[in-house]
């Protein structure tokens, strides 16, 4: 049991599922041993019990690090049932499957001409990401409720819509919520936007105040403002100007060197369409549109953002298993760059460290009035000692709210289809994603069969009886 010490709290438990990550383990590490007001035990649950044991020896240098301002023991758990045994927070950033279902969810359909730049939320990549994860959610779901009822769960993994409602859906009382940095990105754009106009520098992402709404991958804001003045004129003006070239931050973001990287043609585009700002890379913006910008590979260029290819996955992760290495040996020192997310902070504020708002993943209570309840929605949200208030952002503009009301229906078909192993349900949730209106039924059909094959063995039975 943890212990308030006036602005500090010792001896927390935080069961991390998914400990053998190779990305958001180490950022998550890295901050909490920045931040000198909590402390406790880390335990480390992986299917992949070696990566699990190499992070362990990963977060105790960096614990042990003369910077840090905490100290966290690590421990590596057997069980979901050892690993979330009393925690107090729950942290969920799982890979479903291997690369070679994730290949099939970004490939296959190319044969039918849809380019998914992502893959992982919507579209036919999304949907059969989605078979296999909520699977895994309904366990992880059952198993919180068996052995950490009371936990608060910071979910990481995509589809993270999808994720956070099969939670809720295993497990009506969790308390659950999901985190998501995209909207971080365009409150960044809207700071170089600032600096652009001559109008102010230095200006950080968390001094605007921003109504965000909509759901992950997907999401908007529908008022900005910084010191009184409201930028969504600004940005209007922003949009047209940059609308036919685009707007390069430089550096590693520029989409040319990144393909996590775009130069907001995107954006701009949908906002002089739709009169909101869209929120998030273009990359994933793209997804929910019809193929107005990835009917090809070109037609993705010419937009000016990038297709994260399976191939540059696996490269990466040999990268980063070579920096795993590394870290062990001693190779690559260890720093204490923090990683930008806000996770650490949220579990500060749930202590009552200091009340905090951001963008995160919950049910729908009325936060989007014109959204059905209980589907998850991504807005603003206040966080408070053992308490989360979502934010009301009012009913979706009308120009949105058929775009988005189409995606958050098919998103529950998805996991009815998921949960029940319903083919017919599923295809009919496969061919009505905005990315397959081009394709034929009977070429979706053939799609659906083959992408369901290529993942077999990491689905129910159900559906191949």
């Amino acid at each position: 049991m943890y212990e308030h010490h006036g602005d500090r709290v010792t001896g927390l438990t935080v069961a991390y599922i998914g400990g053998g990550s190779r990305g958001w383990a180490w950022g998550f590490m890295t901050d909490i041993a920045r931040d000198g007001q909590i402390s406790g035990t880390v335990r480390l649950y992986d299917i992949d019990r070696e990566a699990a044991r190499r992070n362990k020896i990963i977060g105790e240098k960096i614990s042990a690090h003369p910077d840090a301002r905490s100290r966290w023991d690590y421990e590596v758990s057997d069980s979901l049932r050892e690993a979330l045994d009393g925690a107090d927070f729950v942290v969920i950033s799982i890979l479903p499957a291997t690369f070679r279902e994730m290949r099939g969810d970004v490939h296959l359909p190319e044969r039918v001409g849809v380019y998914q730049p992502v893959g992982d939320t919507v579209g036919p990549g999304g949907f059969m990401r989605a078979m296999r994860t909520i699977p895994m959610f309904v366990e992880i779901g059952e198993a919180i409720r068996d052995y950490a009822p009371d936990a608060w769960v910071i979910n990481y993994t995509n589809p993270m819509t999808l994720c956070v409602r099969t939670l809720y859906e295993v497990f009506p009382g969790i308390r659950a919520f999901g985190c998501c940095h995209e909207v971080f990105g365009t409150q960044n754009l809207l700071t170089h936007m600032l600096a652009a106009l001559g109008i102010a520098e230095g200006v950080r992402r968390q001094d605007l105040y921003t109504t965000v709404t909509g759901i992950n991958h997907f999401t908007w804001l529908t008022r900005a403002s910084w010191r009184g003045t409201d930028l969504m004129p600004l940005y209007a003006a922003f949009a047209r100007d940059h609308a036919a070239e685009g707007f390069d931050d430089g550096g590693d973001r520029n989409w040319m060197n990144n393909s996590f990287a775009c130069a907001h043609r995107v954006k701009f585009d949908l906002f002089l369409r739709y009169g909101a700002i869209a929120a998030a890379g273009d990359r994933h913006l793209a997804e929910f549109m019809p193929g107005w910008y990835t009917s090809s590979p070109e037609k993705v260029r010419e937009w000016r953002f990038g297709l994260t290819s399976v191939d540059w996955r696996e490269q990466d992760l040999q990268r980063r298993l070579k920096r795993s290495a590394d870290l062990i040996s001693g190779a690559e020192p260890i720093t204490l760059e923090g990683s930008g997310e806000e996770g650490h902070l949220l579990i500060k504020a749930l202590l009552g460290l200091g009340d905090m708002v951001s963008n995160v993943n919950l049910p729908n209570r009325g936060q989007i009035a014109n959204l059905p309840s209980g589907a998850v929605v991504e807005t603003n949200a206040l966080f408070g000692f053992s308490r989360i208030e979502p934010v009301l952002a009012g009913p979706l503009p009308g120009s949105l709210l058929p775009l988005i009301s189409r995606h958050v229906q098919n998103q529950e078909n998805t996991l009815r289809a998921a949960l029940s192993c319903d083919r017919k349900l599923g295809l009919a949730a496969f061919l009505n994603d905005p990315q397959m209106g081009r394709v034929s039924p009977e070429d979706g059909g053939k799609l659906f069969d083959d992408m369901l094959e290529n993942q077999r063995d990491w689905l129910p039975e159900g559906w191949f009886r």
